[in-house]
């Protein structure tokens, strides 16, 4: 009697640990986790994107697979030993700097307006927020970047989406960016 019982309700278990087992690896509202051990950061990135192959520049690029210029990447930098992010500057300063050299740098045909700098504490980590709006030759585009100091090396995480969908996306890109964290 209890085998024939067993025979019924493992089915069911085992459906009921499958589903809890994808909810874990899925992440939050379509998000998925990324960790880099060996650079020392994660992030969560939406369902649906893909790895994309570089060279010479990110660390990291992922794609939205339909909208192929929606995107996001980590970039790596050295900073002076000892120095901090506050060290690098306000949240406006950095942002303007960024803006400068990475996301409008002289002679790329680009423009681009910081539009919101602000910084947050995540377990005694300030992050620095920055929001930008890019004008690129034939295309208007949003951008959202976390920069933080660690180890000696300063992150960049971008988030990258076309004005046109910014507000479709902004939630969601949002909740990518707050979501990205180095390591100690």
């Amino acid at each position: 009697m209890l085998k024939e019982m067993l025979k019924k309700i493992a089915p069911l278990l085992l459906l009921v640990l499958s589903l809890a087992i994808h909810g874990c690896t899925t992440g939050a509202s379509g998000l998925q986790s990324y960790v880099d051990s060996l650079n020392g950061y994660q992030f969560l990135y939406p369902n649906g994107w893909v790895p994309i192959k570089v060279t010479d520049g990110p660390d990291v690029v992922f794609h939205d697979i339909i909208e192929t210029t929606e995107n996001v990447s980590v970039v790596i930098s050295p900073v002076p030993e000892g120095k901090s992010l506050a060290d690098l500057g306000t949240p406006s300063e950095v942002g303007y700097q960024l803006q400068k050299n990475a996301i409008a740098p002289p002679d790329s045909g680009r423009t681009a307006e910081l539009v919101n700098a602000e910084a947050r504490e995540v377990a005694e980590k300030t992050y620095y927020l920055l929001e930008y709006n890019v004008q690129l030759p034939n295309q208007e585009r949003h951008n959202l970047a976390s920069v933080v100091v660690n180890r000696g090396k300063l992150y960049t995480f971008n988030a990258s989406t076309t004005e046109r969908r910014w507000g479709k996306t902004k939630n969601l890109l949002e909740a990518v960016v707050k979501s990205f964290s180095v390591n100690y």
